[in-house]
């Protein structure tokens, strides 16, 4: 399978490279990090002036259309250089709102929050987890009571990643026993929002639901499957941030390894630390390959094709981002625990996207589950 990128998608790559070496800097990062907002509203209009905020949405809703593959190159970029805008969350929210076909069926106050994201104007967040549910997507203790055409939304959401920075929420709750999907203004009554910042410099957020209105997504046929969808198109774009930040640590070692010196040499000649940093890019380029695999079975029809891949894609990044974030650490020394050189910080970025959406250990289980798995070690 031929996963070259188009001239047209290289090209994208380059100028949002060209865009984050010369204003998004390391130093320029950290800035933003250790503000009160912990984000940054200049390099949010200049993402959407660079056309990154219109890419996933449908051409319906003035945006481009851009598929999985779009998306993955705009992602590796933002891995590599550390971006700790809510780009992801709000791309995963504009998927919610895809999937679910709301927008397409004509409704009008979703096709305005298209717009809008399209625009750079509404920023949007999935509230995928609660409290007590660790990695278990169906684990939904929220509830939504029906009020006339609306709905009240009662619960908890835990760790919604730039969850104090979205305009809207996409949350799942139960009605009447089943998974649904509700859209919840930022500023709608009973909601409790609590805002702070992780390890890797990025934004989450603890939201409480009193009574609050919402309107539901998609009908009857946005429930469990369609939350699952949503959670494997964050998990692929996580996954190719990680490879970004995978090559960007890869990279700084090795730089890094040539000018430090010891017994009055590089220690980059020395024959022991090549041979580690030889696996550093062979665990680099695995997770890549799984990614792109992922990347394209997204959209197959076949719903434990896509599930397989992502798991996958999922399981071999998570082993790469261990393997690469600690080797790395060595090879700085005492400086690779430092708050002063990005390869801690590089280090932190995919200790969380281990983490997010699952765990190795939990896509190896989902992976194990799949009947085809089954059916082969019968």
């Amino acid at each position: 399978m031929d996963f070259t990128f188009t001239d047209e998608q290289q090209q994208f790559a380059d100028a949002l490279r060209r865009y984050l070496d010369k204003h998004y800097g390391f130093e320029a990062r950290q800035a933003i990090v250790y503000s009160d907002a912990g984000v940054s509203d200049t390099h949010w209009a200049a993402f959407t002036e660079l056309g990154l905020t219109a890419l996933p949405v449908p051409e319906e809703q003035g945006g481009f259309n851009g598929s999985l593959v779009d998306m993955l190159v705009v992602m590796q970029e933002l891995g590599r250089a550390l971006v700790v805008e809510p780009y992801w969350a709000t791309a995963v929210g504009i998927e919610a709102l895809r999937v679910t076909g709301s927008a397409s069926a004509g409704q009008s106050e979703d096709t305005a929050l298209l717009e809008r994201a399209a625009q750079g104007e509404i920023k949007l967040a999935v509230a995928f987890h609660e409290p007590h549910a660790r990695y278990d997507l169906f684990s939904v203790d929220t509830t939504a009571t029906q009020q006339g055409e609306h709905y009240a939304l009662s619960g908890k959401k835990s760790v919604v990643l730039h969850g104090a920075q979205a305009d809207h929420w996409i949350v799942p709750a139960r009605l009447n026993g089943e998974i649904a999907l509700f859209v919840v203004a930022r500023d709608a009554a009973g909601t409790q929002v609590t805002d702070y910042r992780t390890i890797d410099g990025q934004r989450a957020a603890s939201l409480a639901f009193a009574g609050t209105p919402a309107r539901r997504l998609g009908g009857q046929h946005a429930g469990a499957a369609a939350l699952e969808q949503i959670a494997d198109y964050g998990t692929v774009l996580l996954c190719a941030e990680a490879v970004g930040a995978l090559d960007a640590l890869n990279h700084a070692t090795v730089e890094y390894t040539r000018t430090r010196q010891q017994f009055g040499q590089p220690i980059a000649r020395f024959q022991a630390l090549q041979h580690r940093m030889v696996e550093m890019l062979i665990h680099a380029e695995q997770a890549r390959s799984a990614t792109y695999l992922a990347t394209v079975r997204y959209a197959s029809s076949d719903a434990d094709e896509r599930r397989r891949a992502v798991s996958a894609a999922k399981v071999r990044v998570g082993q790469a981002a261990r393997f690469v974030g600690q080797q790395a650490v060595q090879l700085h020394g005492g400086m690779g625990v430092t708050n002063e050189v990005a390869a801690a910080h590089l280090f932190k970025r995919l200790a969380i996207i281990e983490t997010t959406l699952g765990d190795v250990d939990h896509h190896l289980a989902r992976f194990a589950a799949l009947s085809h798995f089954a059916s082969a070690e019968a």
